[in-house]
């Protein structure tokens, strides 16, 4: 997929409030440590994670959202009347049905032909919703589109050490410490055909790869989280290098700049940057404070990137995330 007309308007995000250490974490499951003989600090030796984030008990989801959406119009200069589309991307939803777009976009105050929608694609989502908006933008059927995501590792964090202190054994610490590396935080993300007060970045293009053979790697149900850790890096990693040659071959880049990527863990950012020939000098690491923020943490990264002056006009920016399923996306902007 290739743009000429998108721009990345406006980016912002909402931080959870309260904040949640990995050796809180480990204190909750101890007699979990004693019966397997580990000693504390497992999951920052792990996974480099030292603390993520909370929202407060009962925190509605779209509330983070329409926040999110609303500070990313505003540095837009969009009017929630101007957008063509609002998608909620979140792995976590208030509910099956109806959409939680839906109650993001009414209390954004959208106008009645626009249209409002969810995208589900694991923590890929806001990355797919962006798509969806650049295409629509692309065609001349938008002038711009919002996509908002709110994700919280509260509810599954809770259900998981309840879990974990049920069956203490090594093979369930297994498929449940990466549920324990969960964060918080919301997103708003604009994206216009350059006609409003700013234009931003502009969206060259991207590409996707898929391994769906390895769909039951890492599965979500509604109070329990499993993930074959070992496996999803291994064949997360094969695609990578796949959709990196893609991306290559089709956007036109031999180098990149800087890159975003999804923030999973330590380990999984030295293989990822591996896998894409770059070094930690491109990449801007978030993981170790804010954890494993599905959907929200590509997007909120960028965010702190460019507040932080580590994206610099001109940089050939690379977003790089991988979700459960297996699939890849990588999205090529010009700062």
């Amino acid at each position: 997929m290739k743009y000429s007309k998108v721009s990345l308007s406006g980016l912002a995000y909402e931080l959870a409030p309260n904040v949640i250490t990995s050796s809180e974490l480990e204190k909750r499951i101890e007699p979990v440590y004693q019966a397997l003989r580990f000693q504390v600090g497992q999951i920052e030796a792990l996974t480099g994670i030292k603390e993520r984030r909370w929202w407060n008990e009962g925190f509605k989801l779209s509330n983070g959202a329409a926040n999110a959406g609303k500070k990313a119009l505003a540095k837009a200069g969009v009017r929630p009347q101007d957008l063509g589309v609002v998608i909620y991307a979140g792995v976590c939803k208030e509910s099956s049905e109806p959409a939680t777009a839906c109650a993001v976009a009414s209390k954004i105050g959208v106008s009645k032909d626009c249209a409002v929608f969810d995208i589900s694609n694991a923590c890929l989502g806001v990355m797919s919703g962006m798509v969806d908006i650049a295409n629509r933008i692309e065609l001349g059927q938008i002038k711009a589109g919002l996509v908002v995501s709110c994700e919280s590792a509260r509810e599954i964090n809770e259900s998981m050490i309840q879990s974990m202190l049920k069956t203490p054994t090594m093979e369930h610490f297994k498929l449940s410490i990466a549920t324990l590396t969960g964060g918080s935080g919301a997103v708003g993300v604009v994206l216009t055909d350059g006609s409003f007060g700013k234009k931003g970045p502009k969206l060259i293009g991207g590409t996707t790869q898929a391994a769906p053979q390895h769909w039951d790697l890492c599965q979500w149900d509604r109070d329990f989280m499993r993930t074959d850790a070992p496996a999803v890096l291994k064949n997360g990693m094969e695609l990578a290098k796949l959709t990196w040659q893609s991306f290559s071959q089709k956007i036109g880049w031999t180098t990149m700049d800087k890159t975003i990527t999804h923030q999973v863990g330590g380990p999984q950012t030295t293989a990822l940057l591996t896998a894409c020939g770059v070094g930690h000098d491109k990449d801007f690491p978030t993981y170790e404070f804010l954890g494993n923020i599905g959907t929200v943490s590509l997007p909120l990264t960028a965010a702190l990137a460019d507040e932080r002056g580590f994206l610099e006009k001109g940089d050939k920016v690379a977003f790089v995330g991988i979700g459960s399923g297996l699939n890849c996306m990588m999205l090529g902007l010009e700062w």
